[in-house]
């Protein structure tokens, strides 16, 4: 791994308490109406928090540069095909070798698989479990994404609670006090991740297979094939983001289905369901990316400086009125939620939303073809149930109706 400068998020939110994290809107509002483009003087970053400035600061790479020296996500993969570090026309080579795997004429090869997992999954809630809560987020929200990304990459998706354990503290966020153990923790993750992967890549590259691990071992970059450590890195990034995102969705799903009351009417306006999903993503799904500044400019109203961190935080801008009317409103009817920017935007929007919007949709109309309804268990509160300084869920008890 090699590190970049740590920019602390909290250290310019200031949401200290779980619930301040899980609920950060309040916050975003007041900085969208009074402050929109602010400076933090402590670590010197520029925030934008409105959805044209957000989107102009994700997608303009020629005046908002992803190369950067300080960054919110400071350790990087040392041999891997890093996307998240590169502008085009770079960019684009590296994307290329990943890409074909991820588009929607090769996932269509997947959609039976993933109807399995589903379906295997479902039948895992026995007629014992609906007479208690029911962990959603450990017995589907969890399984789902990591048993199918396991597959595509090629590694076995028995393993897959261990691929997890390793994610999620890889995706640990960072807080000033715990830095120091945080970053020992991800070290030593990255250490055993990569021990694990490297017998499995060798084997692909002598007999590959169908798979994407095998794709990389014989794919040429800049003329020379992929090192096996290369293949390493980029399928432990693969496999981390391929499983936190759709899980977080899902959970989200389930949880705001239950808590807004909509699950009965999806249920019989199926068509609903993956603009709902959408909207879930655009109302409760915490990100923001940080890009640098390529040279002097003024394109956002004010005079931003070479090499200045510009911070976007694209959970404010899925949420601004002026993009989304009543945008602080969960509604399954809004025709634009898809214009959310959870996915990021332009050259660096994430390569694995058609496999999240797979994964979810099937699994989501699955469940309500399956179950007639669910309710949240009785005292939840979702800030109970969070990642250590973060806005992720661990845990969704929910009662489901047969």
């Amino acid at each position: 791994m090699n590190g970049k400068e740590i920019i602390f998020l909290s250290g310019i939110s200031k949401l200290e308490t779980n619930e301040e994290r899980w609920n950060p809107f309040p916050w975003y509002r007041e900085m969208r109406e009074h402050n929109p483009i602010f400076f933090d003087e402590q670590q010197r970053v520029w925030n934008v928090f409105r959805y044209e400035d957000v989107k102009r600061v994700l997608s303009d790479y020629k005046t908002f540069t992803s190369e950067r020296e300080r960054s919110t996500i400071p350790i990087q993969l040392e041999s891997s095909i890093n996307l998240t570090s590169v502008d085009p026309p770079e960019h684009r080579k590296r994307r290329g070798l990943l890409a074909s795997a991820f588009t929607p004429r090769s996932l269509d090869a997947w959609k039976p698989r993933i109807q399995a997992v589903v379906d295997f999954l479902i039948q895992g809630i026995s007629a014992e479990d609906l007479s208690k809560p029911v962990d959603i987020y450990e017995r589907f929200a969890v399984r789902l994404p990591v048993t199918i990304i396991a597959d595509l990459l090629g590694v076995p998706n028995s393993d897959w609670e261990q691929i997890k354990e390793w994610s999620d503290i890889l995706f640990l966020p960072h807080h000033q006090e715990e830095i120091e153990e945080t970053t020992k923790q991800k070290a030593k993750v990255m250490k055993e991740f990569g021990a694990y992967l490297l017998p499995l890549v060798k084997q692909k590259r002598s007999q590959p297979q169908d798979d994407i691990l095998s794709d990389l071992t014989q794919a040429e970059y800049e003329g020379t094939k992929l090192t096996d450590e290369e293949v390493v890195g980029s399928g432990i990034g693969l496999l981390g983001a391929g499983n936190e995102t759709t899980t977080t969705w899902l959970t989200q799903c389930f949880y705001y289905f239950a808590k807004e009351g909509v699950y009965p009417q999806l249920r019989k306006q199926p068509e609903l369901i993956p603009q709902a999903c959408e909207e879930v993503l655009r109302y409760h799904f915490i990100a923001s990316l940080d890009r640098a500044v390529k040279e002097d400019t003024d394109v956002l109203g004010v005079p931003m400086k070479r090499g200045e961190i510009v911070i976007a935080w694209m959970s404010s801008a899925n949420r601004d009125e002026r993009q989304f009317v009543g945008g602080e409103t969960f509604d399954i009817h809004r025709q634009n939620s898809k214009e959310h920017l959870s996915f990021g935007n332009g050259q660096h929007f994430c390569l694995g939303a058609p496999l999240a919007r797979l994964e979810t949709q099937y699994a989501m109309t699955s469940f309500m073809k399956a179950f007639a309804n669910i309710r949240l268990a009785e005292g939840y509160r979702p800030w109970d149930h969070l990642v250590s300084h973060g806005s992720t869920l661990t845990s969704l008890p929910i009662y489901i109706d047969r």
